[in-house]
């Protein structure tokens, strides 16, 4: 899997409009914290639970995915999820794999608080928020 900065995750996401973009946070992280635009939501887990199921996850991307050759570029809180969902897509066969290093909202600063060190929000990229 492809290591992507945010901002050269958003060039190359310019330069692969046949990619599909994959948020892998709990769809309410996605919706309330905000999101890019674009993104396909597909939780490598969710509330209650909060265990991923890998295969499980392998098969959502699937129904999305036009096949396990598409490109794809996987985003989640801080780039630490996407590392054990995209294991887990590498075992399901998909080859072409990306990710955003830190993620949407980026690691903790001092004060334990996200965006303000790194992140696709802190780079400054397109995003949207319910």
């Amino acid at each position: 899997m492809k290591n992507l900065p945010p901002q050269e995750a958003w060039t190359w996401l310019q330069a692969h409009p046949e990619a599909l973009f994959v948020d892998v946070r709990m769809e309410i992280e996605s919706l309330y914290v905000g999101r890019p635009p674009g993104v396909v939501n597909v939780p490598w887990y969710e509330y209650p639970d909060l265990q991923p199921d890998p295969a499980k996850f392998a098969e959502a991307v699937a129904r999305e995915a036009n096949s396990k050759d598409q490109p794809l570029l996987l985003i989640c809180r801080s780039g630490q999820r996407t590392l054990d969902a995209g294991k887990a897509l590498k075992a399901a066969g998909f080859s072409n794999l990306q990710h955003v290093l830190h993620g949407f909202e980026g690691e903790l600063d001092e004060q334990f608080r996200r965006s303000t060190l790194s992140g696709w929000r802190f780079a400054g990229l397109p995003w949207e928020q319910m």
